[in-house]
């Protein structure tokens, strides 16, 4: 069984996997008469293939506890996903780059601190969704369309954090 120690979420640590979603490390401008700061193209999001579309979902997730087993990955190689929490809800993200197959020596785990999301690439493995401490809500942004859009691929990995 692959171990893992997360570690906390920082954009650098993750660029090969996709984009950090924080306001706090973003540029923004004003609009709206002033009144609200945009925080503008925070991920970008990718819908590949015939009729591909953007998706808007909220889900809501059980939570877990660590030490997290997990027996498998999986990737959409079709589009990016999106995880953003709605109430601060940390999470656990297990990461691997696109490929065939997961080579253990790249795959990677964070945490976040609440108020990160993340976007992960089209084609990046990941671990299912996996909030900490109580029930959480985010709002999704993927792909739909045809064709399929995700494939899993057996790991057994233990993910634990300090």
């Amino acid at each position: 069984m692959l171990e893992l120690k997360a570690e906390p979420l920082t954009p650098e640590a993750f660029a090969p996997f996709g984009d950090v979603i924080d306001t706090r490390t973003a540029d923004y401008f004003h609009i709206n008469a002033g009144r609200t700061r945009r925080y503008h193209d925070l991920a970008k999001v990718e819908t590949l293939g015939e009729q591909a579309r953007t998706l808007i979902s909220i889900f809501v997730s059980e939570p877990i506890e660590l030490p997290l087993e997990l027996d498998f990955l999986e990737r959409h190689p079709q589009g990016s996903q999106a995880f953003m929490p709605l109430h601060e809800e940390r999470f656990v993200i297990v990461v691997a780059p696109p490929g065939e197959t997961i080579n253990p020596d790249e795959v990677r785990a964070f945490i976040t601190d609440g108020r990160q999301g993340v976007n992960y690439r089209a084609g990046t493995w990941h671990a299912i969704q996996s909030v900490l401490e109580r029930q959480g809500e985010f709002l999704v942004v993927d792909r739909g369309g045809e064709g399929n859009n995700c494939d899993e691929h057996p790991l057994a990995l233990r993910v634990t954090a300090d």
